[in-house]
């Protein structure tokens, strides 16, 4: 595939089928290191990752051109843009001459091949393969991946806390820090966690002490607003790839699977990392925009007071009455998340 990196950054628009019965519609193409990217030009979702070497055209001298992926012949991309299509040609060919090699010589060129990729990736591209990995991850699968590191995560600190009535208030308060768009998952786990953590597919888990050691929401709505501000500051899908190891997130590239057993003991790592530092003047813009009082979150996360003493200074609120995060019925209720 080294022919191919003139090819890369490579993009155009094309019409796209879902599944045969489908209207026909335009979709941003990139061509990528090892998939086909198809992406919403409205919205900027990614729509579907098609693996490079597993794509087909559908005959050779047709128009209009069209591809497809062999493992779902189901969708299909209409291109007339004459470098996508020599580039997926290009591929199909390297493709082709791989196959094409028979027997025993075969095997030894496609073992030293792939020994040569494994061996130059450990040596040189962990970090890059890490972070190349995490961008082509869909949404779909991102959540999908956090709530498999959530349930690790149970086997030690006792499944989420699931009282009806307090879900629905922690779920009010989601909206109240962070919108009615894009609104993070909020947890909250019976024993062990002691700070907030999230994970991929914006899942955030708050500590069951901010809850119930605390005279109102506004601790635990800090520590979402901080934790969500952690969570765009690294893509959490990076660190949880670091723990997997390179051939979990080699097969999660090439296949799109990431193996259970690259997900144990995630959630332990989590519990004893150190939380992300992030500046004072970022905190307490965030803070300022979602109208949340800060003071109340730096006294609970330093109960001294010395750590983030600056943010409690700069509490934009301080001394004020601001409108309630939730109201007093739903605070109770969510004091009550963890009852049976």
């Amino acid at each position: 595939m080294t022919a191919l990196k003139k090819y890369q950054r490579l993009e155009c628009f094309g019409l796209w089928r879902q599944t045969p019965h489908d209207q026909r519609r335009e979709v941003h193409v990139r061509f990528g290191e090892a998939t086909l990217i198809l992406i919403d030009p409205k919205s900027g979702t990614a729509l579907s990752h098609w693996s490079l070497p597993a794509i087909e055209r559908q005959g050779r001298m047709t128009e209009p051109v069209i591809f497809v992926p062999s493992l779902d012949p189901g969708e299909s991309l209409e291109l007339s843009d004459p470098d996508m299509i020599a580039a997926l040609d290009a591929v199909q060919a390297a493709v082709r001459a791989a196959v094409a090699r028979p027997g025993r010589l075969r095997g030894m060129v496609m073992g030293g091949l792939v020994l040569a990729i494994l061996g130059a990736a450990a040596l040189w591209l962990p970090g890059a393969l890490v972070v190349h990995t995490a961008s082509v991850v869909p949404l779909a699968q991102r959540a999908d991946i956090g709530q498999r590191a959530l349930d690790d995560l149970a086997r030690v600190t006792g499944a989420p806390c699931s009282n009806q009535l307090g879900l629905r208030a922690l779920a009010g308060l989601a909206e109240r820090v962070f919108g009615p768009v894009d609104t993070p998952i909020l947890y909250v786990m019976p024993d062990g966690v002691q700070v907030a953590l999230h994970f991929p597919g914006d899942l955030i888990v708050l500590p069951r002490r901010l809850i119930e050691q605390a005279d109102g929401p506004e601790a635990a709505a800090g520590a979402a607003l901080v934790e969500g501000l952690r969570a765009r500051q690294e893509d959490p899908v990076i660190p949880l790839l670091r723990h997997a190891g390179l051939a979990a997130t080699f097969q999660l590239l090439t296949t799109t699977e990431l193996p259970d057993t690259a997900l144990q003991g995630y959630g332990e790592e989590r519990l004893r990392a150190a939380p992300l530092a992030l500046e004072d003047a970022t905190l307490i813009a965030a803070f300022t925009a979602a109208q949340i009082p800060s003071t109340p979150y730096a006294l609970a996360a330093n109960p001294d007071g010395s750590a983030l003493a600056s943010l409690s200074d700069a509490d934009p609120y301080k001394g004020l009455a601001p409108t309630p995060l939730i109201s007093d019925e739903d605070w109770v209720a969510l004091q009550g998340i963890c009852d049976a």
